[in-house]
């Protein structure tokens, strides 16, 4: 059996303009990509999706770049031997998680396609203890999040995700639980504060409600998260500083959460290592994304089973997803008895 990928670069357009500390997007771009065998068939292609970010050296350009050696990477590796694909794939290209994962996906979307079954039942997982996603509210003006809040509690979802990291912060929280007041809250202020900025404002988050408050320093200041750890009243969640399975031990004794996404840590076995790190390490764990389209979010979802919490809203920010999957608006992860990911073309 041979292994063949091929891809399409897609622009997808945002219901709203989304904006973190780092700064504002109005469209993601996304590199879907398939993989085909050659025994032919409906079932012998998967589909996932590369949805690269700046921060950590992608675009899509550099995507697509890699994709001729990923594809001789896999090219003869049974495609049931998962693990081996990924070695193969970083190997191949190890500083492009996002390309990674998209193969990753595509090729677990392929196997259980094969095997007619979905992939959480493949993964050997329960569905009934997937959690439900969070719904993140970006920065915005004070009216905006209010309205914003209000719009997606009135939704159905029931736990938010606020972005902060600005002098305003105080007045975010404010906003969204005005306008959510019966809402679980949680707060990321991707890397933007200082370390004795975060221990303030995590006494004054704890006071509003909040569930935790996610990396509040810089990834590059390990001490800075150490000192905010031992002085927090509020659980501290690490994502910029927890990319792969090897920065778990690394961060067990400054954080209670890590945070695993497809696109950092390059697919889905990665995901599966880094769960079982923070798990041996006392650690909690959340599934986050990127502003992806369903054909990666959908692998995402099958994984939710192997969480505490789940931020896998991505697809749900977008004005309209060429995909559909088992994230539905309200947060509630519906799987049904589509084999593989359950992404599916609209």
């Amino acid at each position: 059996m041979t292994l063949e990928l091929d891809a399409e670069r897609v622009a997808l357009p945002l219901a709203d303009t989304f904006t973190i500390s780092r700064g504002s997007q109005d469209v993601a771009e996304n590199v879907v990509v398939r993989v085909r065998t050659d025994e032919g068939g409906t079932d012998a292609v998967g589909v996932g999706a590369a949805a690269p970010s700046r921060h950590y050296g992608e675009t899509a350009a550099t995507v697509e770049a890699v994709l001729p050696d990923l594809e001789a990477a896999i090219a003869d590796v049974d495609p049931f031997r998962t693990r081996r694909i990924e070695a193969a794939c970083r190997r191949a290209v190890n500083d492009n998680p996002a390309a990674r994962a998209a193969v990753s996906v595509a090729v677990h979307d392929l196997v259980a396609k094969r095997l007619d079954v979905p992939l959480h039942r493949y993964l050997g997982l329960d569905p009934e203890a997937a959690p439900a996603t969070s719904f993140t509210i970006g920065l915005d003006t004070v009216e905006r999040i209010r309205e914003k809040a209000e719009r997606a509690a009135d939704a159905g979802y029931e736990t938010l995700k606020v972005k902060v990291g600005t002098d305003r912060d105080r007045a975010v929280v404010d906003a969204v639980r005005e306008g959510a007041p019966d809402a679980t809250l949680r707060v990321d202020a991707n890397e933007a504060w200082t370390p004795k900025e975060a221990v303030r404002k995590t006494e004054w988050l704890a006071d509003a409600g909040v569930e935790f408050v996610e990396q509040p320093v810089s990834a590059t200041d390990p001490d800075g998260l150490r000192y905010v750890y031992e002085r927090s009243p509020l659980p501290i969640a690490v994502d910029e500083s927890c990319v792969v399975p090897s920065d778990v031990p690394r961060v067990a004794d400054r954080a209670d959460i890590v945070t695993c996404k497809l696109m950092k840590c390059g697919g889905v076995q990665a995901a599966r290592d880094l769960f079982a790190a923070a798990r041996a390490h006392g650690m909690q764990t959340m599934l986050g994304c990127m502003v992806e389209t369903n054909a990666a979010i959908a692998a995402g979802a099958h994984l939710a089973p192997l969480c505490d919490h789940v931020d896998l809203d991505g697809s749900l920010l977008l004005a309209d997803d060429p995909y559909d999957g088992p994230v539905r608006e309200g947060g509630a992860i519906a799987f049904d008895d589509r084999p593989g990911t359950g992404a599916v073309e609209r």
